[in-house]
């Protein structure tokens, strides 16, 4: 029997003033993530020529963010989930605006991963905390995929618009670059206090709290991510490095036991018995990954080998930020019609053609032949891709627990960026990157990076076509499902969208 609260009937679409105000305040935290990764990218040649950085200590000004990021992230999923998601995203939000100025004011490498770092840890918290609010607040479906589209939009605006106010600013100072993100939180910390409804707090004292995991759980996944960016300075095959992976397995595997028996998990291991939650996650760490080291890779490239200013670099980039402006509003219902998987099998394609194409790139400046096109194909496949793993990732999930999914899933974008920027680095290195000698062997060291950046979006393309291939086989929901079906799957099934089996997460163990 469904239960009294479960209808068949299609949510209304219509939104209200504080769902458009609360929304626009996550946009804006959206936003600002977006702006700092592009303006960062943008300006790491010029830091790294004011700071005396080589390109594997530069490597650090993006890792320092990744490691509070990424390592905090599965904290910050759960901490929204029980202390409430308004206020763990407004505190971070403010610890994010610190961080901003902090940077701007620094005179040190050192000091500049310091802020980077909080940057990153503030992020870890606001990022599953805002998107739990999207998912709490718009109901599962075509009115949640709008809210998400719009979602990844403000993404896109801020990464187009960084590259270009980043081009801007580092041809004054690369420091106005960390300033700049400051009174922009402020702004939407103080919208933020009036718009976002409050949300439930769990009561810590009825053992909400899971405090072993949470501190294995953090340590691992800290220790992962700075062993993982401190691996090709060290060696792969050093016996710290071995030693720190090893540590990193036994706290990992701590973890999942304090997990499997705790009364009130960090997080409910049941939730990945879910194929498509697993592909999910896959494809997170392949999407954003890929992406991380693609970037690093293209603007070194058109600013030491080409020779281009900081605000020509961006140019460069911004047809890729303008595509998914200007498209992704328009997903949601694309997504709607075809499911998550065909969606980012489309945009996996396009990511792995992205990075092939870039291989063809010299040292003569071709940019209608390569940079372009390579471009609009990167912002296809942002436009298909990060808003349909959303998706795939918070559908069939218990409101409880979106915070945690979302973390789950911000967590693999994140050790993604870090695993791939590192290797990307230590291949680049390997190949005689620090000390290039002319421009060709430069050249030549950037190739096999961008080799790897290629094989990472292809593996994500093939995770992906086992979800398609299952579907043909009727064991994944897309449409019409091929099994018969319980009163309550119908009642909770979109039609045209994966992941609306009544073996989703929300039914795990």
């Amino acid at each position: 029997m469904p239960s009294p609260h479960t209808h068949a009937t299609e949510p209304s679409t219509a939104w209200n003033r504080r769902q458009w105000g609360t929304l626009l305040v996550l946009c804006a935290a959206m936003f600002l993530d977006s702006l700092d990764t592009s303006m960062v990218g943008v300006a790491l040649p010029s830091i790294g020529t004011d700071l005396h950085l080589s390109t594997s200590s530069l490597q650090w000004v993006v890792s320092g963010y990744v490691l509070g990021y990424g390592g905090l992230l599965l904290l910050g999923g759960r901490a929204a989930d029980l202390l409430g998601r308004r206020r763990v995203f407004l505190v971070a939000l403010a610890v994010f605006a610190a961080a901003s100025v902090l940077g701007g004011l620094v005179d040190s490498g050192g000091l500049l991963i310091v802020s980077r770092f909080v940057k990153g840890l503030s992020a870890a918290f606001t990022a599953p905390a805002g998107l739990s609010i999207i998912t709490t607040t718009f109901a599962e479906g075509p009115v949640r995929n709008r809210a998400l589209s719009i979602y990844a939009a403000c993404a896109a605006s801020g990464f187009s618009t960084g590259l270009v106010v980043s081009g801007l600013l580092t041809e004054v100072n690369w420091r106005w670059t960390m300033l700049l993100p400051g009174p922009i939180a402020l702004l939407a910390l103080l919208a933020g206090l009036r718009l976002i409804p409050n949300s439930p707090r769990k009561n810590s004292r009825k053992g909400g709290y899971d405090l072993p995991g949470a501190l294995t759980g953090t340590a691992g996944m800290l220790l992962l991510v700075l062993t993982v960016v401190q691996a090709p300075a060290a060696g792969w095959g050093s016996a710290r490095t071995l030693l720190c992976f090893a540590l990193v397995a036994g706290l990992l595997t701590a973890f999942v036991v304090i997990e499997h028996r705790s009364a009130h998990p960090l997080v409910r291991l049941g939730v990945l018995r879910s194929a498509n939650q697993i592909r999910a996650h896959l494809g997170g760490v392949a999407f954003f990954g890929s992406y991380v080291g693609f970037q690093f890779l293209a603007t070194q490239y058109m600013q030491y080998l080409l020779g281009w200013s900081a605000l020509q670099t961006a140019l460069a980039f911004l047809p890729a930020g303008a595509l998914v402006t200007i498209a992704s509003t328009r997903i949601g219902p694309v997504i709607d019609r075809f499911g998550t998987l065909r969606v980012i099998a489309v945009g996996f394609t396009a990511l792995t053609l992205c990075y092939a194409l870039f291989l063809r790139a010299d040292l003569t400046p071709r940019y209608a032949a390569v940079v372009l096109p390579s471009m609009l194909l990167l912002g296809l496949a942002c436009t298909l891709t990060f808003p349909s793993l959303n998706i795939q990732a918070t559908n069939a999930v218990d409101e409880k627990e979106q915070g945690m999914v979302s973390g789950l899933l911000n967590s693999s974008f994140q050790i993604g960026g870090a695993v791939v920027l590192a290797v990307v680095t230590a291949t680049v290195t390997a190949t005689g990157g620090n000390h290039p000698g002319s421009p060709h062997r430069l050249l030549d060291s950037y190739r096999p990076g961008l080799v790897v950046v290629t094989l990472i979006a292809l593996a994500g393309l093939l995770v992906t076509l086992t979800g398609l291939r299952s579907d043909r086989r009727g064991h994944t929901a897309v449409g019409a499902p091929s099994a018969p079906v319980t009163a309550e799957e119908i009642a909770t099934t979109v039609p045209g969208r994966d992941c609306a089996r009544t073996d989703s997460p929300r039914n795990g163990a």
